[in-house]
């Protein structure tokens, strides 16, 4: 089979094991009463991103063929999925948070790195056939967001959004692609003699990075916001569910298919990463980030005064600037970070910067906006109406869009940059 080929097949499954629950799991936790608790397994992503990817990167680059890692990596993640999701059909309305989310948290902990791990194999192998990682992988890449997309749908369609079969699936997809990760090409092994420090070896050189202002600045803004993250993909599928419990929506597409409304957010963000080159070179870095925060300022906003009825068109909108505040901030921030470093630290530096967004900032972020949801939505009566209810939460995305705008105004009186436009 052809490298490309086999090296999408790869991307494709490792982004479907993500997507079976990222963006329904909120939904399933509300029906088994854990609803309180929906930040903690977000968040807990983030926590392990701050230090299992580099670990495991570790051993990768020392002591075990990348693609054996990734395998390894993905069939110890498919396994506690599997458990987790045995688990939740076995307790049923009685699931213990304790146990799901330690059966939970095993999984994620195994899973977090081989995102990094896909790419390390991917950029391997391209550069073993003698082909240009640059050119050649990111046609690879948006294939990883397809399967993403897919996965969302086969839950929506299969009745999974609200159940641990979307745990079951992604357990599935998970072993299959540790299988699949063995048959990929040999990822070489440093054995070098030399010794590093642990500082160097977990990369926290990158840390002297802050001693700058204009990068302290930057690394400060990309964790204020990395707080909005996760704060959708948790939180977006209950609140749509929310509407269920008035009349006028219960039956409409956006209630009864949350999962594929949202998938229309990864949809933007692989149509978006195509204007990014346009973006950067003819604004700047600097109005290139305050477009992305601004998009999260809507991309909030258009929740709060949507509906799955006649509004719906709201809640497109939103799925839609999702592209732009996503990829505008992530994908730039990170060739920020590459064209202003060292190269001795560059790659640390991206570590860094990916600590700060997906780690410290979406874990603030997630267990922040539970706290904020608890008081408005999930602490009301039990005699509360549904229209409280969805007011409770409009009043939560508002909440959400007035941080971001507050982010926004922040970002732009203090960070300094000034762009100069290729002719």
């Amino acid at each position: 089979m052809n490298l490309k080929v086999r090296l999408t097949v790869m991307n494709f499954l490792e982004y479907a094991v993500w997507g079976a629950y990222l963006t329904s799991m909120g939904s399933y936790l509300v029906k088994i009463g854990l609803e309180n608790h929906i930040g903690w397994f977000y968040s807990v992503q983030g926590f392990m991103s701050l230090f299992m990817p580099a670990l495991v990167g570790i051993i990768a680059d020392r002591w075990l063929q990348g693609q054996k890692v990734l395998s390894l990596c993905h069939t110890l993640a498919g396994l506690f999925m599997l458990a987790a999701s045995f688990y939740g059909f076995e307790a049923e309305s009685s699931v213990s948070f304790a146990t799901l989310f330690t059966l939970y948290a095993l999984s994620v902990a195994f899973f977090m790195p081989t995102i990094a791990l896909a790419n390390s194999v991917a950029y391997s192998a391209l550069e073993g056939a003698g082909l240009d990682a640059v050119k050649d992988f990111p046609p690879i890449r948006v294939f990883g967001t397809v399967g993403f997309i897919c996965s969302m749908w086969v839950v929506d369609l299969g009745g999974m959004q609200e159940n641990a079969g979307q745990f079951a699936f992604s357990g599935a997809l998970s072993l299959l692609l540790g299988a699949y990760a063995l048959t990929l090409p040999a990822c070489p092994v440093s054995r070098a003699s030399e010794r590093k420090s642990l500082t160097e070896a977990l990369g926290l050189r990158a840390f002297a990075l802050f001693k700058q202002k204009r990068m302290a600045l930057f690394f400060v803004f990309s964790m204020l916001l990395g707080i909005c993250l996760q704060i959708t993909n948790g939180f977006a599928s209950p609140f749509i569910f929310s509407f269920g419990a008035l009349p006028e929506y219960a039956d409409t597409f956006g209630v009864q298919h949350a999962n594929i409304l949202i998938s229309i957010s990864q949809i933007s963000e692989t149509c978006c990463i195509l204007l990014i080159p346009f973006f950067l070179s003819r604004f700047g870095i600097k109005r290139v980030m305050f477009i992305a925060i601004l998009a999260w300022v809507l991309r909030f906003a258009f929740f709060a005064i949507g509906n799955p009825g006649p509004g719906v068109w709201l809640f497109v909108l939103s799925m839609l600037v999702y592209g732009v505040a996503f990829d505008f901030f992530n994908i730039s921030g990170s060739l920020f970070v590459n064209q202003e470093t060292d190269m001795r630290i560059r790659s640390s530096a991206q570590g860094l910067f990916m600590m700060m967004t997906n780690g410290f900032g979406a874990t603030v972020g997630t267990l922040s906006a539970q706290a904020v949801i608890n008081h408005f939505v999930y602490d009301l009566p039990s005699t509360a109406t549904g229209q409280e209810i969805v007011d409770g939460w409009n009043t939560c995305w508002l909440i959400f869009a007035g941080y971001a705008l507050v982010v926004a105004i922040l970002f732009s009186i203090f960070f300094k940059y000034k762009h100069v436009v290729k002719e």
